[in-house]
């Protein structure tokens, strides 16, 4: 079959086809913008932007009992404004030569198709459903920032943007930076001076320090990793020179660290060496207990070298964490909807970021705080690369999964 045939036969699909041939880059994503409002007046579903750009779309409830459901994608893709030609290989929908951008017009597809009908059928129970489609979520996350989260009245929001079937993650990890910095407080010559006792070596000291710190995953429960901790580079040592000299000459290689192990000094006692690490961690209990751990660590280090050297970390929270919600409703829905649709979900964790990280620090228009998820309705590989591709059958059997859940959600 071919994918004109595919798309004459599910419309799903054929959204999804149309919004992946917009080509849509972070903060270039007009053209996309325009086409889903066009959308969404064509099949009379109340769509508008905000002055970022963010769509939202609203699904009056047909029974004012019920609570409503929001979903969340995003409209921007990896890549730039160039052509976008799809075309089927198999059983994946691809993109010639570039990213497809299935992360996340998945998303949006599935939403808009859910709006479609929900608005054709005045039979359907239910609360009410909200949409916000987000501006930037690949380069910045700055679409969900400005988002106009008191006037959203739902509670629940599924964020439709992970990339496997079935996936429901219920919680993410933060990321700090730990900043790591030795000093030895005498320097002095690697030949006359090595004797003396009371001039100890930063790069020597700063690798006893990292031996004492964990290194990778610190804490795990059923849904994965929750909290770890990774090195991320370690700079110590007479290395100036050798940088000052790659700077002043202009040196272009793709190996700089051999270029400046060419001519680091060997002939100086070193009293600067410094570290830094990344922190993830999708409990604030957990992060907090390995910073405690970090700093006890630096704490006995100054104790044995007090008036020889001293060491500091410095804490740096970039992403605050997606902690996992208490309520356990959404993932009894989903649980539910899978079963329906003939698959099995996957309840888990997920060590990276997402707006969800966002969302769950905000609150409704009735002052609840957020409870999202993030959800997956497709197979997709390759993520952001040229080789991107999507099992179109995955992206049918999603969209049956998230209205099952949108139905099973309005049955509970």
């Amino acid at each position: 079959m071919s994918l004109d045939e595919l798309r004459r036969e599910n419309e799903v699909l054929d959204i999804f086809c149309t919004l992946a041939s917009i080509p849509s880059p972070s903060l270039k994503e007009d053209k996309v913008i325009e086409w889903i409002l066009n959308f969404c007046k064509d099949n009379r579903i109340d769509g508008r932007k905000d002055a970022y750009g963010n769509v939202y779309i609203k699904v009056p409830a047909t029974d004012a009992s019920k609570e409503p459901l929001m979903l969340s994608s995003h409209m921007d893709v990896v890549g730039d404004d160039s052509p976008v030609n799809v075309y089927l290989d198999g059983e994946f929908i691809k993109a010639e030569g570039r990213t497809l951008g299935a992360d996340d017009k998945v998303g949006v597809a599935c939403a808009l198709m859910l709006a479609k009908e929900l608005v054709s059928s005045s039979e359907i129970s239910h609360g009410g459903l909200e949409i916000t489609f987000t501006r930037d979520e690949e380069s910045g996350m700055s679409g969900v920032e400005h988002v106009e989260f008191g006037k959203i009245m739902s509670k629940h929001i599924l964020v439709c943007d992970a990339d496997k079937l079935g996936q429901l993650q219920i919680s993410g990890a933060s990321y700090t930076n730990a900043k790591i910095t030795v000093r030895a407080l005498k320097g002095g010559h690697s030949g006359i001076d090595i004797g003396d006792e009371t001039r100890l070596n930063a790069a020597k000291l700063i690798a006893e320090l990292i031996a004492e710190f964990p290194q990778g995953a610190y804490y795990t429960d059923e849904t994965g990793v929750i909290t770890s901790c990774n090195i991320g580079a370690i700079v110590a040592g007479g290395v100036q020179n050798s940088v000052a000299s790659i700077v002043e000459k202009g040196i272009k290689t793709n190996d700089y660290i051999t270029e400046i192990m060419k001519k680091t000094s060997t002939n100086i006692i070193n009293t600067l060496g410094m570290a830094s690490y990344s922190i993830r961690s999708a409990s604030v209990e957990k992060e907090n207990e390995l910073k405690a751990l970090m700093q006890s660590i630096v704490d006995k280090f100054n104790e044995k070298y007090k008036g020889l050297a001293e060491a500091e970390i410095e804490f740096e929270v970039h992403l605050l964490p997606f902690e996992r919600a208490k309520d356990d409703r959404i993932e009894k829905v989903h649980t539910k909807a899978c079963e329906m649709a003939g698959i099995k979900n996957d309840i888990s964790s997920f060590h990276a970021g997402a707006e969800t990280h966002i969302y769950c620090h905000n609150k409704n228009a009735n002052g609840e705080t957020f409870m999202p998820v993030l959800l997956g309705l497709a197979d997709v590989y390759n993520m952001h690369s040229a080789a991107e591709k999507v099992d179109y059958r995955t992206i049918i059997k999603g969209y049956e999964v998230i209205k099952n859940t949108f139905g099973e959600f309005n049955n509970n």
